[in-house]
């Protein structure tokens, strides 16, 4: 099969196309054809090699998403698992759509993954689509609502309104009934306030705080989901609400250097910091399972869809990532793997 094969560590020249095996399905596993997959931060710290191989031995193969058609599903399931996972484990069949979160891996024209952990794709939607789902929309939701509490009627503040975290953060919020604040460089300002954010702050013009305040009446929000960390910590705490809660999922800024542990408690608020991709399979497996309950009904229903800023196909990957890397995109970027 074809797939993208880190050999070197660097720039998105490294990126080449390579011949490797079909990988072998595990007894709990299914073969999915990969139709598409999209891009992550994450795969960019792994091409430059500040992301170790997930699969030691094997090739590194980046992607953490995809969307795909069933090749091969388990005859029988897998009895080291509960009974719930052997029935959603066997309930595949060749040809069934499906998607879903991997350690790395989705840049190739096959991949393993558990059979309890891959998701059906939203009805009526294309494979090419779907893979724009799984990755950002668990982030934003598991970030937001398991770890972070938000209720409806709350007010979320999510940085990086325009990135693929932050259009799915947007989406989740309006469709529970929770106000969200989001951050954002003024060419993309119009375009999270298109998809319902209540008030998008410049960050390049205002103070994200101080426009928190004035929202809010001087209450701040339940919940922060920051990926820039930085000197962006310090205020995020001024932005909690009583009992707050900042939910790091990103340090693209780097550490703070000024960020001082005692402001967290009078306001007994909270930061907690949190990762997808290193999770072992049994969370995966479960963070999946809940969000497919919770959320793709909306997706059938049209309330939610993934935002996808451009195609590429897989002979164009150093160009994907090129794109990436320029900041220029609103949403997600899809990588069309299937010829």
């Amino acid at each position: 099969m074809r797939a993208v094969v880190l050999t070197d560590f660097g720039g998105p020249e490294v990126l080449r196309i390579a011949d490797v095996p079909v990988p072998t399905p595990a007894a709990d596993e299914i073969l999915v054809r990969v139709h598409a997959t999209a891009l992550n931060r994450a795969d960019l710290l792994q091409r430059r090699g500040l992301y170790p191989n997930p699969f030691p031995g094997a090739h590194d193969i980046p992607g953490m998403e995809f969307a795909g058609e069933v090749v091969e599903a388990p005859s029988s399931p897998d009895t080291s698992s509960d009974a719930v996972i052997h029935r959603r484990a066997s309930r595949w069949k060749p040809g069934d759509h499906v998607m879903g979160i991997v350690s790395g891996g989705a840049y190739a024209e096959y991949l393993t993954i558990p059979a309890a952990q891959a998701m059906r794709t939203p009805r009526g939607m294309a494979l090419s689509d779907a893979a724009a789902i799984p990755e950002v929309f668990i982030t934003a939701w598991d970030a937001l609502v398991l770890q972070g509490g938000l209720q409806p009627g709350h007010t979320a503040l999510v940085h990086a309104g325009a990135s693929g975290v932050g259009t799915a953060a947007i989406q989740i919020c309006r469709a529970m009934g929770a106000r969200i604040i989001v951050t954002c460089s003024g060419s993309k300002v119009q375009a999270c306030r298109d998809l319902g954010a209540h008030l998008v702050v410049d960050y390049t013009k205002d103070d994200f705080a101080k426009s928190v305040t004035e929202f809010t009446n001087g209450r701040g929000v339940e919940v922060v989901l920051d990926v820039i960390g930085g000197d962006y910590t310090v205020r995020n705490v001024a932005c909690l609400a009583l009992k707050g809660r900042i939910i790091q999922v990103g340090t693209m800024a780097g550490p703070s250097a000024n960020f001082n542990v005692a402001s967290l408690m009078p306001k007994r608020a909270s930061i907690t910091g949190t990762v997808l991709r290193p999770r072992p399979k049994e969370e995966k497996i479960a963070v999946s399972q809940a969000f497919a309950e919770a959320l793709l009904p909306d997706f059938d229903a049209g309330v939610l869809k993934p935002i996808i800023d451009k195609r590429f196909t897989l002979d164009h990957i150093v160009q994907a990532h090129q794109h990436m890397e320029a900041n220029a995109n609103i949403g997600k970027i899809v990588v069309n793997v299937a010829s």
